[in-house]
């Protein structure tokens, strides 16, 4: 029945109400009329009016059997209507036609109870139902019962009060017990409490605004389990008849499989992403460290909450092979930690036997720890957190490259957060792999990158080095980790008669083959400046000779290729740049030579900077072209700039705009120590860009005085050999080096006495007084003296032998009109050179 409306009257125990539209006799369409004791119609309900569709003019007063009743059937009627007021009871389905119609429309079932009017006469109450209706209402209550009842689905209905006042099979199938044990109870009783909140939350929403709610998302755990269970739940009011709420309905599937695909399908997208990440971030640069770095920049929050990366220390170190690959407890440094948690102490983190370790610190794991057990299987191993710690659990991850293993990366996740599955595993694993070959990689470049570091510092001048009339400064800044060594070196050699050597070149290409390049052509220019070589001749030397570094058969195989042989392709090609000059600090002369290097600069005193016009001609290596010299007599005071390109060139800052820049530094207040000249040119120049190698070696000059140079022309007769002797005493004496008197005398007379023998034209004597002591002996003679072994019967020919014996270093140039033969003794305030022994003295008879 339908609810009591709020106008029903209360009087004592009955209760009277009208029926309001909707009533269940609404629904079963009951009419009612009753027969007089004439068999006449006497009283037409309008239930009935509206059933048959017959207003009471039209029927009352009429036989009900020939108004209804098609013909072949009225007989039978009017007997049935004949005991029905005889005062017998009778049921049964009447088939009617609607006045007018031929043939019967519908059927009706009649209740005909037997009644009596004044007088006692009898008469007939009939009650009638439209059978299409109980029909309809049979087939809707099936269809509602297979809804509800054999729905797969679960199904409940709440009340106004919220409870449960239904649910079927499904739902009870799932939270135990009969469908009927559900009634009276709240979502309470079936979900935790924030599920269950935010469920009431919704079911009144609903009950108040009539908006159905769609696929509002549950989380709880049926009875007797502990798995999470994920429910979509459809929710929409319920109404009467009239219109008025009753009710909310709850239709809810089971949607944990769909959940788990999804949350897969997401993990997935996540982890694809993760690692298309991985590939853009780590390994950007090739240092161990920054490496990794980026690797727990890739996995923090995005994969965990904490992360930390642990390195061999034998590999930091640059040691061949890793160490700890058979007992896993080698040591290992902490290069890398992140936290995606604020605040958590280090203890927490990572395996439980880690302990707190800091960046930086070198620890060891327990032989038996799961980290050591990891590292000697070359597996992960999944760790539990400790009891009391905010870590759920810890991945254990060795980080294997090229089949070695080259670290621990550890992913831990804190409790609260979801558990690692196989397909994070196997994540993890990916992961660490990626970084381990970046890292290997990095520890191969760092590793040749520090050798070829070592030979091109190696082969450079170590300290300031010292030149006569010269002050030296210079400065050596490699590029940064990030590129290769480069080729740059510079040289200062001194060379005979207190002149000296200045050297500047750049290898073109990176890498230990460049350093390796680099240092054969610096021994290569050194040993040529041994020949007291002229610049121009040095050059043409390191050309053949770079033209044969690349050529597993030197310098010949390498004029084979320049002729364009097969074996061309199978070469690889050296060029180089170089700038060799010799000063003189006597006439403070400078002879330049350049084979494609940037021009020296030249800041005369009060003078703005200049670049000096030296040929540059061909690189070295690419032969066929003869090298050019320049010579330039430089001011006292002035200062002399060689350099490479990295000082001047940058990727941010093209060469004209660092040559001008250049040129500024070095233009500046007179005075100035050279040490502060080259610290103000770093410091001001872009010289921080770490592309390149920088080399710059600045020179003062200072020229050598004239009290310190004696310099005398002598003719070509025998008394020149006493006026020699006479000459150089008197000097020596001058200098208060009488210590050195006796042996200078001796040695000036044999070089004097072999220039008459040997050589041509006047004879020229100089000695030359600065750190050392040097004699020279010119003459225009073109045949270079040679130091050779005299017989015992031979009465001379040891004149050459006994000056070797005696002085500190002696020698034989070429000049342009001639020859120079030196000897150089050191001072007597120097360390001097040992006398030499009577078997010494012996062994030249």
């Amino acid at each position: 029945m339908s609810e009591i409306p709020e106008t029903a009257v209360a009087a004592g125990d009955i209760v009277w109400q009208s029926s309001p539209p909707g009533s269940m006799y609404d629904y079963i369409k009951v009419a009612s009329f009753s027969i007089g004791s004439d068999g006449l119609v006497e009283q037409w309900s309008r239930r009935a009016a509206d059933l048959f569709g017959l207003s009471a003019e039209e029927v009352v007063g009429k036989d009900p059997v020939e108004a209804f009743l098609p013909a072949e059937l009225r007989t039978g009627g009017h007997r049935k209507v004949a005991e029905i007021l005889d005062g017998k009871e009778w049921t049964g389905l009447v088939p009617f036609r609607m006045p007018g119609g031929r043939r019967a429309h519908g059927v009706a079932e009649v209740y005909v109870m037997p009644s009596e009017v004044r007088g006692g006469e009898r008469a007939a109450l009939c009650v009638v139902v439209d059978v299409r209706a109980l029909q309809q209402i049979e087939t809707d209550l099936a269809a509602s019962q297979a809804i509800f009842g054999q729905s797969p689905f679960g199904f409940l209905l709440f009340g106004p009060d919220l409870t449960v006042r239904r649910a079927n099979r499904r739902f009870a199938t799932v939270f135990g017990g009969d469908p009927d044990a559900h009634k009276g109870r709240t979502v309470h009783d079936y979900l935790p409490r924030p599920e269950a909140e935010r469920m009431t939350a919704a079911l009144k929403r609903v009950l108040e605004t009539g908006e159905a709610v769609n696929d509002l998302q549950i989380i709880g755990t049926a009875p007797g389990s502990t798995d999470r269970r994920h429910w979509s739940i459809n929710l929409y009011r319920v109404h009467s008849a009239s219109g008025r709420a009753i009710g909310v309905a709850g239709l809810g599937t089971d949607v944990t499989r769909r959940q788990i695909a999804a949350r897969e399908a997401a993990s997935t997208r996540r982890n694809l992403a993760l690692l298309n990440e991985a590939s853009a971030r780590i390994g950007n640069s090739l240092d161990l460290e920054s490496t990794a770095r980026e690797l727990l920049d890739v996995a923090v929050p995005g994969f965990c909450d904490l992360a930390s990366v642990d390195l061999f220390q034998g590999l930091l170190m640059g040691d061949e092979a890793p160490p700890g690959r058979v007992d896993g407890s080698a040591e290992l440094r902490r290069v890398a930690f992140a936290s995606a948690v604020s605040d958590v102490p280090l203890a927490s983190a990572g395996c439980p036997d880690s302990g707190a370790t800091e960046v930086g610190a070198v620890h060891r794991y327990p032989f038996g720890s799961p980290c050591a057990r990891a590292l000697r299987a070359g597996r992960i191993k999944v760790v539990p957190g400790a009891d009391g710690s905010l870590v759920q659990s810890t991945l254990a991850v060795p980080m294997v490259a090229h089949d070695t293993v080259v670290g621990l990366a550890q992913f831990s996740r804190t409790k609260g957060s979801e558990p690692f599955g196989e397909r994070d595993l196997a994540l993890a694993v990916e992961l660490a792999a990626r970084a381990a070959v970046c890292i290997d990689n990095a520890r191969l470049y760092r590793r040749e990158h520090e050798r070829a570091l070592i030979l091109q510092r190696s082969l450079l001048p170590p300290g300031d080095p010292e030149a006569a009339g010269l002050d030296i400064a210079c400065r050596y800044l490699p590029g940064n980790t990030a590129t290769e060594v480069g080729g740059d070196w510079f040289d200062v050699i001194e060379l005979p008669g207190h002149r000296t050597a200045l050297v500047i070149g750049d290898v073109m290409g990176r890498g230990l083959r460049a350093a390796v390049a680099m240092g054969e052509l610096r021994t290569a220019v050194r040993t040529l400046a041994l020949l007291d070589l002229e610049p121009a001749e040095v050059l043409s030397a390191l050309d053949e000779i770079a033209r044969g570094l690349g050529t597993p058969g030197g310098t010949q195989q390498a004029s084979r290729v320049a002729r364009g042989s097969r074996d061309a392709d199978l070469s690889e090609v050296y060029l180089a740049t170089c700038v060799y000059a010799v000063y003189d600090p006597v006439t403070r002369r400078c002879t330049f030579a350049n084979a494609g290097h940037l021009p020296p600069v030249l800041v005369e005193p009060g003078e703005a900077a200049l670049m000096l016009d030296v040929p540059p001609g061909m690189p070295l290596g690419v032969g066929g072209e003869p090298f050019e010299e320049v010579e330039v007599e430089l001011p006292e005071g002035a200062l002399l700039a060689l350099y490479t390109d990295g000082l001047v060139e940058s990727r941010d800052h093209p060469l004209d705009e660092g040559l001008r820049a250049f040129r500024a530094a070095l233009t500046g207040p007179a005075e100035r120590p050279l040490e502060d000249v080259c610290d103000h040119v770093l410091n001001t120049l872009d010289t921080r860009h770490g592309e390149d190698d920088i080399a710059l070696l600045m020179a003062e000059v200072r020229g050598m005085p004239t009290e310190a140079v004696g310099d005398w022309q002598l003719p070509r007769e025998p008394r020149s050999v006493g006026r020699a002797r006479e000459l150089s005493r008197g000097q020596l004496i001058a200098w208060d080096l009488e210590p050195l008197v006796d042996t200078v005398e001796l040695l000036v007379s044999e070089l004097v006495t072999n220039a008459l023998r040997y050589g041509e034209g006047e004879i020229r004597l100089r000695l030359l007084r600065d750190r050392t002591l040097v004699c020279e002996v010119w003459d225009a003679g073109l045949v270079q003296p040679r130091r050779r072994r005299a017989r015992d019967t031979d009465e001379g020919g040891r004149g050459l032998q006994l000056v070797g014996l005696l002085s500190a270093a002696w020698g034989a140039r070429r000049t342009p009109r001639g020859k120079t033969v030196w000897f150089e003794l050191p001072l007597p305030d120097g360390e001097g050179s040992a006398e030499p022994t009577v078997e010494q003295l012996l062994s030249m008879f």
